[in-house]
């Protein structure tokens, strides 16, 4: 998979932008507040229809403009796609190849993208809602059926906490409908927890292979996930049955909270180097490690699912790794993925590159190819 073209109208602090790219790896180089961040954020934004910043779509939108608008022409295999995105203050709109696109699991998933920054390397030490929403945001790449059951799982948990907190507030006694409710909660939550462990199981797999070659095989890696109710299936109806269990022993607590407590929502995802809790016992370097493994694994893992390599979107990451690192994650991604690299200095790729990159200079909002 490659992007060969970008147009930005009205993005953040491109006015109007229009960018070809020929080769595999593309350095973009600048001071920061420039919009080199600007440039991968849109690229991401194209592929998953939101932004990893904000939000807000409105802060996407030219401060001065009424809408913005991505446009990306990408291949894959041996077809070209055009993909347009148009983002206004009453929602977005996307197409391809010209055609509107109702579904977002049929839009999402034309172009994959990893993205990796610096706040990725919280993914071990950050807070359980980060790791769920990296979960959420890979998967439903490959998998758009995964969204389309995530979506409903997250609309019937709404209507299900609304009418549990009118409940516990006397403005309902209508247990009957909360049955009702609660059936559809476990139907698309069992879905999405069979998904998910399967995803697990195979990123722990990527995982772990090159957790060990960064680490000289020093260290195992183990990815564990941590459901908010016992699960010892991957059967989504054996999961659902003991979901439904566990929501009916809870009803007493969630009649008096007015609240959900159990299910996908609740979830947390931990990781274990030679079976000790990297998020607990782990140092700082074995914490950047294992995110750096976890991210570079779904490279491997998008292509044995899609049957094509992901855009990797790397920004600013390279000043925030030790040279051994830079070293591995430069000779995993060469000659393998169409990369979009920022920094604001070239010293972190001198010397470590086998392959000639295609280098711009950011200032500004304007972008000018340098003479390599």
């Amino acid at each position: 998979m490659q992007l060969n073209k970008l147009e930005l109208t009205n993005y953040r602090n491109y006015a109007s932008l229009s960018m070809e790219f020929p080769n595999r790896l593309n350095i973009f180089l600048g001071e920061n507040a420039q919009g080199k961040t600007n440039l991968l954020e849109s690229i991401y934004v194209l592929a998953l229809t939101r932004s990893h910043r904000t939000n807000s779509e409105q802060e996407l939108i030219g401060w001065q403009d009424d809408f913005a608008k991505i446009v990306g022409r990408i291949s894959r295999g041996s077809s070209e796609v055009e993909l347009e995105l148009q983002l206004t203050k009453k929602g977005r709109k996307s197409k391809v190849n010209h055609i509107e696109q109702k579904k977002l699991s049929s839009y999402i998933g034309q172009l994959n993208v990893i993205l990796f920054a610096p706040e990725d390397l919280s993914l071990v030490k950050g807070s359980p809602q980060v790791r769920r929403r990296f979960i959420d945001m890979e998967l439903g790449q490959i998998n758009p059926i995964y969204l389309y059951d995530l979506a409903q799982y997250q609309q019937t948990l709404k209507q299900r906490n609304l009418y549990l907190k009118q409940l516990s507030e006397k403005k309902a006694n209508d247990e009957i409908y909360l049955d009702v409710l609660s059936e559809q909660l476990v139907d698309f939550g069992s879905k999405v927890l069979a998904q998910r462990l399967k995803f697990i199981k195979q990123l722990e797999y990527w995982s772990n292979e090159l957790h060990q070659k960064i680490t000289n095989k020093k260290e195992q890696l183990r990815l564990a996930y941590q459901a908010s109710f016992p699960i010892d299936s991957e059967d989504p109806t054996i999961i659902a049955e003991v979901f439904l269990a566990e929501l009916k022993k809870n009803r007493s607590r969630e009649l008096f909270k007015g609240n959900t407590f159990i299910g996908p929502h609740r979830d947390d995802l931990h990781f274990f180097v030679n079976d000790l809790d990297v998020q607990v016992y782990g140092s700082q370097g074995q914490q950047r490690t294992t995110a750096l493994s976890v991210k570079l694994a779904e490279i491997d893992l998008m292509k044995q699912e899609t049957g094509e390599y992901p855009l990797l979107l790397l920004d600013d990451v390279m000043s925030e790794l030790d040279d051994s690192r830079q070293i591995h994650l430069l000779e995993t991604i060469e000659n393998k993925v169409q990369t979009f690299l920022t920094t604001t200095t070239l010293n972190h790729v001198k010397g470590k590159l086998t392959v000639h990159p295609d280098i711009f200079q950011v200032s500004n909002g304007q972008i000018e190819r340098k003479e390599n």
